[in-house]
């Protein structure tokens, strides 16, 4: 069963710019709900709880309860506006669930075992291709995150989408073939150039030229 987090939410009689600057003035967060073939609901949030969410990992496929007096709506977070300069939040969008529909969700990649992994203790270094992963799943059967395992990747190694733990109820949007998600990349040569800069160093200066002497005087 997936989980959802629970938060609270006043309802927002009008829409438009205007309506969102009055809501913004009281302290509040304007957003919407929509989808489903459903009116948009438009709410107000406080914005301590919209920066709770958006710093934790993984907002973007975590599930939400929106509760609004007496009803419940099931939503994910697909945008949040930031103020150019100050970035607190300015406006939420929530998508609601249809039933029987699958949604489309970025599920975030875990790594594990860097520690341990044969590459990157012989110098490599993990490139990560993919934070996270776009797919479709039931909503009741979001992951909370994919697993990536690196103990046994060795330099020049992949962690492919097939490689990943947890994805048995979803299907990538990617079809076409078994993308990287990340790479143990080789590591930099740094060696040689600094040596040459040492030898450079170390070399004995030239001898400075005595100055020319003044032809004499007949």
């Amino acid at each position: 069963m997936a989980k959802f987090v629970s938060i609270e939410a006043e309802a927002r009689e009008r829409a438009g710019k205007g309506a969102a600057r009055a809501t913004r003035r009281q302290g509040k967060v304007p957003a919407v709900i929509y989808g489903a073939k459903q009116t948009p609901t438009l709410i107000a949030l406080d914005p301590r709880l919209v920066l709770r969410e958006i710093q934790r990992s993984g907002w973007r496929s975590r599930l939400y309860e929106i509760k609004v007096g007496a009803e419940t709506t099931r939503a994910l977070i697909r945008d949040v506006q930031l103020h150019p300069v100050s970035d607190k939040p300015e406006h939420v969008d929530f998508q609601r669930f249809a039933p029987g529909e699958k949604i489309r969700v970025a599920v975030t990649v875990m790594f594990h075992n860097e520690a341990t992994s044969v590459g990157l203790k012989r110098g490599g270094v993990l490139n990560v291709v993919r934070h996270s992963v776009e797919c479709y799943c039931d909503p009741e059967k979001v992951p909370e995150h994919f697993e990536a395992d690196l103990a046994s990747l060795d330099i020049n190694d992949n962690v492919r989408w097939s490689d990943l733990k947890g994805t048995e109820d979803t299907r990538p949007t990617i079809l076409d073939r078994d993308f990287v998600i990340a790479t143990v990349a080789a590591p930099t040569k740094m060696a040689e150039p600094a040596a040459e800069a040492g030898a450079a160093a170390a070399a004995p200066a030239a001898p400075a030229k005595a100055p020319a002497k003044a032809n004499a005087k007949k």
